[in-house]
């Protein structure tokens, strides 16, 4: 795979998992997973994502754990919440919590998983 797909499939990745995040979210407190509703959901810590990229250069070690996926993940938890706040969308001490697991976990799994399957 060349660098510019390289670096198109994590965006792709990241995008998806934050998107998987929300959906799951709004599943979870029957809000209803319509396209309207995972995108009110999803902006503000696709925001994080976009400037995640910027901030850690992503386009260069797309892939990286450290310090792409860690950048990317920091700032899609702190810009989402500091968004939802401004915008009071709510944020609940339980839900930093499990929005900072739950994105940990889908951003930088699957660099990880990319990691080791580029060992095999």
């Amino acid at each position: 795979m060349n660098k510019r797909s390289t670096v198109l499939a994590a965006v792709t990745a990241d995008v998806v998992a934050v998107i998987v995040f929300c959906a799951i979210g709004r599943r979870s407190h029957a809000e209803g997973v319509t396209l309207d509703g995972v995108a009110q959901t999803a902006w503000p810590f696709l925001t994080g994502t976009l400037v995640g990229w910027l901030a850690a250069r992503g386009w260069q070690r797309p892939t990286a754990i450290t310090p792409t996926g860690l950048i990317i993940w920091v700032c899609t938890v702190a810009i989402g919440m500091v968004l939802r706040e401004a915008t009071a969308a709510g944020t609940a001490f339980s839900f930093v919590v499990v929005a900072s697991l739950t994105t940990a976990i889908l951003l930088l799994g699957w660099r990880a998983a990319a990691k080791v399957a580029s060992r095999s």
